[in-house]
């Protein structure tokens, strides 16, 4: 099935992408000297430029490949060519229409079990994940998306084409920057966990209009969940992959025409029009169903942690550790253990001007978790390994 193009049907006058507006961008994206080709890569910095090259191979039926200049170029997802320079302009084309069943972009998986994968996102899939996190999230006409993560992870990219869809407008910045995230006024934001603690240790409060900060990525503590309470910002745990074209569920309820279930195994398996693949996804992440109905992502099928034969979930280690008053973050993993077959360990950041000692930890740990979940080790770090969007690294201690 072919629709026209999407930014067509966008108010001209309103704000697409920070101060360019729809009209702006629809101008620059027919005018865009693009080669002819059956695939680019676009190594430009997340920002108007970055949306106007996206728009200009789409108009022309050639398959985008988000990449991040940041990294090496032979770590980028591989395309026909790679476009690392704003375009220069010439005369219009006109746009193709958009083939629902083709693909739009090719993208890298975040890579946090350590191997990244290829996936292709079709129209389709881009569109189906637009109108189901619409339905979730009430999607005005006046909101404001802001998108300060990598455009080379779908996260998001995600938010850059549901605007463009919705005619809403996204605000995008080039990195992070807590304190300038902080002053933006936006209707929703996208974070993860670790962006969301930075922002609220600021004094971050959301700002008069922010309707929802979507929170995904990793599991949200219960004491971050409280954090957030406290200073009033309305939070949306969202759970989704590069392989479901970002969300799968928000508020822990699955987005339209998206089925979930879980295997006897409790891993989490995703069907429907925003998975990439055919057949039913198996995630490798592992759920459970709350009494309410909701899923909970309680952890990586991969990172189970098996020690004296019991099965330890590493997120539910981390989530008693964090409330701990000096604990900032905590990441728990396993070695080799010759009497355990795994033993736990647990690394751990501390909160600025906080100490805490290991045989401390293990004591609160006592009156919280069962025996076998209780760190074996306790080692401490300045900061814990993430990918580009602010993902966990587990298998990087």
């Amino acid at each position: 099935m072919e629709v026209p193009n999407w930014l067509l049907r966008a108010d001209p006058d309103r704000l697409a992408v920070n101060s360019l507006t729809y009209g702006e961008l629809i101008d620059r994206a027919r005018t865009a000297l693009i080669p002819r080709v059956s695939s680019a890569g676009i190594a430009l910095p997340p920002g108007e430029q970055f949306a106007v090259v996206l728009h200009a191979l789409w108009m022309r039926g050639i398959v985008a490949v988000p990449q991040d200049p940041r990294v090496p170029q032979n770590e980028r997802p591989a395309a026909a060519i790679e476009l690392t320079k704003p375009p220069d302009y010439g005369e219009p084309v006109d746009p193709v229409p958009l083939d629902l069943s083709a693909p739009a972009a090719h993208m890298k998986t975040s890579g946090t079990s350590g191997i990244a994968k290829r996936v292709s996102i079709s129209f389709g899939n881009f569109l189906w994940s637009a109108l189901g996190s619409a339905a979730m999230l009430d999607v005005r006409p006046d909101d404001r998306w802001l998108c300060a993560m990598p455009l080379s992870h779908v996260g998001g990219l995600s938010i850059l084409v549901r605007s463009a869809i919705y005619g809403t407008t996204a605000i995008v910045h080039e990195r992070w920057d807590t304190e300038r995230v902080a002053q933006t006024d936006a209707t929703l934001i996208s974070l993860v966990p670790t962006t969301l603690k930075r922002l609220l240790d600021a004094g971050w409060t959301g700002g008069p209009n922010l309707r929802w900060a979507l929170i995904g990525g990793a599991p949200l503590s219960v004491a971050l969940r409280e954090q957030a309470q406290d200073a009033g910002v309305p939070v949306a745990e969202t759970y989704g992959l590069t392989e479901t074209t970002s969300q799968v569920t928000t508020f822990g309820h699955p987005l339209f025409c998206t089925r979930v279930r879980l295997s006897s195994q409790g891993e989490i398996v995703v069907s429907g029009p925003t998975v990439t693949s055919p057949g039913p996804l198996y995630t490798g992440d592992l759920g459970a169903w709350r009494s309410d109905g909701t899923l909970q992502v309680t952890g990586r099928k991969s990172d189970t942690i098996i020690t004296g034969g019991e099965n330890v979930a590493p997120t539910d280690v981390e989530s008693v550790l964090e409330q701990h008053p000096a604990v900032a973050e905590a990441l728990v993993s396993a070695r080799s253990d010759v009497e355990w077959g795994e033993a736990i360990v647990a690394t751990i950041v501390l909160t600025p001007g906080q100490k805490v000692s290991g045989e401390e930890l293990k004591a609160f740990c006592f009156s919280r978790l069962a025996g076998f979940q209780i760190p074996k080790q306790f080692g401490f770090a300045t900061e814990l390994p993430r990918t580009a969007s602010g993902k966990l690294m587990r298998h990087r201690l």
